[in-house]
Formats: C-alpha cells, structure tokens, sequence
C-alpha cells in the first residue's frame, strides 16, 4: 500500500484470508447457490416457482430443470473463484505486502462474474441469463411487470437486493480503493473511500427501488378503482401498498443517522453524538420491528402478530393460518424465530461487550452472510405463501393481486 504504515489501520488477519472483493464475490455466488436450493426443494414439493414469476416453461423432457441450470450457473462462477482464491492465497502467503501486490486477482474475477452474467456459457441457459438482465434493468429504476407479466418474480429480485445492499456498499468501496492511489482493495477496508455521499446512497438504492414499486401498485390501484368509478373488492384502495411503501422508507433514517455518526459534531449536526446515538437506536427499531411484522403477517399471511382472534382460530395452529404447503407446522415457527433473531442482528452493535466483534472484518462478512440466509429462508416461505394464495385463495388486499384493465404501461418504467 502506499500508505504511511504508521498511520494505516494493520490488516487484520481475516482480511489476509479473505481481503473484501473476495467476500463480496462469495456472497454473490452463496446467493445464486441459494436461489437454486431454493427452485430445488421447491420443485421437489410441487410449487412451480417458474410459473409463479411467469418464467418460461420447459418445452421439451430432455431440458434440464431450472434449478440444475441455477446449479450450473452457481459452479461456472464457483470454479474460478476458488482457483483464483488458491492462487491468491500461494502469491500472497499472508504477507501484507503481497497482498496489496497482488490486487489485482480478486478484482479479475469480480470482472470474470460480471461478463460471465453477459457473455453467452455454452451449457449455461440463455434465456435464464436474458431474462434475468431484463429483470435487472426494468426494476433498477424501480420498474414492475404487471401481475401477468412476472411482477411476482420483479417483487422477489427487488427485495434480495436490499438484503445485498450492504454488499453493494462493500463493491463500491472495494473498486474505489482498487483505483484510489492511496489504498490497495486488499487492504485494510477504508469505508470513508469516496466521501460522505456515494456509499450511504449506494446502500439506500435498493430501499428506493422498492419504495417506487410500492408508489406505483398503488397508482396502479388507484388508477383501476377509477375507471371503475369504485373500489375493487380485491385490491380495495391500496392502502396496503402505501404501508409498504413506508416500511422501505424507514430505511433510510437509519442509513442516515449511521453515515452522521462517523463523523459526529455537534457544532455541525446540532446535537450530541449520544442524542445522534439514540435517534439511530430509535431509527433501528422502527425499522426492524416493521420488517419484522410484515414478514410475519404480510409476505407469509401468518397470524401470530396479528389479534388473539386470529391468532387463537381453531381452523388452525396457533399463529398460523388454515391452508399451508409445509405440512409441519414447526416449520413456521422455526421460520419466525429465525427471521427475529436476524431481523434484529443490530443488536450485536449494542453490546459493550462485543464491540471487538464489530470492529473485526470478519463480524461485518458474517453479519452480511447472515443475511443472505435470511433472505434465502424469507423466499422459501413467500412462494410457499404465493402459491397457496394461487391455489387456495388470495389473503385480503393482496399486494400482487390485481391485472388492472386497460393499463397504459406494460411495465411502468416510465411513469
């Protein structure tokens, strides 16, 4: 690095093992593994994840099934990662030295994933790695299919990526660094790289995508209900989807306060940096307590924070709800514990006696992987949810339901 090593952070001993554009690649790939576990099971049970987010069925027997050509994209970009990390780990040795040298590898392959995400694989699906691109574009700018179109699948990729928001701060650091002449992106992680701005924004893009989905569905709403000239009885006034809309938004005052808290002073904020403190404690709060109920009640239509009425139904275990794919219904509650404990991984920051854990670079990997497995159980029960809305009757004032008539858009990307 070229540095000053007196005044350069050391680098930690994590950080020799995996240095931070290794990491961000491994949760990409632990990701893509995880969405083909998640077709895999899936399929074995019988829910058609393809079409419930209007993905093209296969046409012919002798065509792999759609987790074996997730399976196969996850291997093709497994395979020189881990070369690439064996030959990073031989160069370097756990020298510092060498391993800002030697850059350049992990930031190869992070090259590497991205064409191979563009450049056609020979036995890797074309038209998965099309529709997925597709995908991508149309709700990078907050765009969503109509419900006939695969809004359920644009739903789906929006909300893993505000689970991958934290990894997207992490990539921009790390090729910030990579073209800083200051640091080495294998270096000890410098997350002021880039100024106040670009990393707080970076981690709130997904939030705002899903924020502008959730403003349309309801001008999507509003829109029916007036051609109609009254409320629909399915999709009511679409006050659901503003509800949504305000659980992404709280997001940001965390995003906020934790970027002032950097740098607190109190000549510039005008306020403490314990008053700072408690307003993001409040902040975080709010936010997982929200999420956390919407994912119970809401993405799984589950009954255990609802009222005692619904909670205590007879027709069902309690807390649940009458029609259910998993037959154990230890299932769902193993679900709801796991979603709590990760909804509230914050926790660990407030901990006096932890506070050696968040400084490691290994705590902040282990956190992001954690919540990678969160939104990976997360998904396992919202198609599970989707298809027996589809197939048992939908949950009140659903928030896919609805192919509104005469909708002037198809996908909204310009609206």
């Amino acid at each position: 690095m070229d540095g000053d090593p007196a005044v350069e952070p050391q680098l930690d001993k994590f950080s020799r093992i995996l240095p931070l554009p290794y990491r961000v690649a491994l949760i990409i790939v632990m990701g893509i593994w995880a969405w083909g576990l998640n077709l895999h099971y899936l399929s074995l049970i019988r829910i058609d994840v393809p079409s419930l987010i209007r993905y093209p069925a296969r046409n012919s027997p002798h065509h792999p099934p759609h987790y074996l050509s997730c399976y196969r994209v996850a291997l093709s970009l497994t395979v020189p990662l881990v070369l690439s990390l064996l030959l990073f780990w031989g160069l370097t040795n756990g020298s510092p030295a060498d391993i800002a040298a030697w850059e350049i590898l992990p930031n190869l392959y992070l090259l590497v994933l991205v064409v191979g995400f563009i450049v056609p694989i020979p036995f890797v699906s074309r038209n998965g790695r099309h529709r997925t691109l597709a995908t991508l574009k149309r709700i990078s700018i907050g765009g969503i299919a109509e419900a006939q179109d695969g809004k359920f699948g644009d739903i789906l990729l929006a909300d893993a990526l505000t689970s991958y928001a934290k990894v997207l701060g992490d990539l921009f650091i790390s090729l910030c660094m990579f073209f800083s002449s200051k640091h080495s992106s294998t270096g000890p992680p410098n997350r002021s790289c880039g100024g106040f701005f670009w990393v707080p924004f970076i981690i709130a893009v997904p939030s705002l995508i899903r924020l502008r989905q959730c403003l349309t569905e309801y001008g999507r709403v509003k829109k029916a209900n007036k051609q109609a000239g009254q409320t629909s009885a399915t999709t009511g006034w679409g006050g659901v989807h503003l509800a949504n809309a305000l659980k992404y938004s709280t997001a940001f005052p965390v995003i906020i306060l934790s970027a002032m808290q950097r740098s607190p002073d109190p000549s510039k904020y005008g306020m403490s940096e314990a008053t700072l403190f408690r307003l993001w404690l409040a902040a975080v709060f709010v936010n997982s307590a929200y999420s956390f109920w919407w994912d119970v009640s809401r993405d799984w239509d589950l009954t255990l924070l609802l009222s005692k009425k619904e909670r205590e139904n007879p027709e069902h275990p309690y807390g649940l709800r009458r029609h259910r794919w998993f037959h154990a219904k230890e299932f769902y509650y193993a679900a709801i514990a796991v979603d709590a404990v990760l909804r509230c991984t914050w926790s660990i920051k407030l901990s006096p006696h932890l506070d050696h854990f968040n400084d490691l670079e290994g705590g902040i990997f282990l956190m992001e992987a954690l919540e990678v497995f969160r939104r990976w159980l997360w998904i396992f029960f919202r198609v599970e949810t989707e298809w027996v809305r589809n197939h048992r009757g939908p949950a009140p004032d659903d928030i896919l339901l609805g192919d509104f008539a005469n909708a002037s858009n198809k996908y909204d990307e310009d609206d």
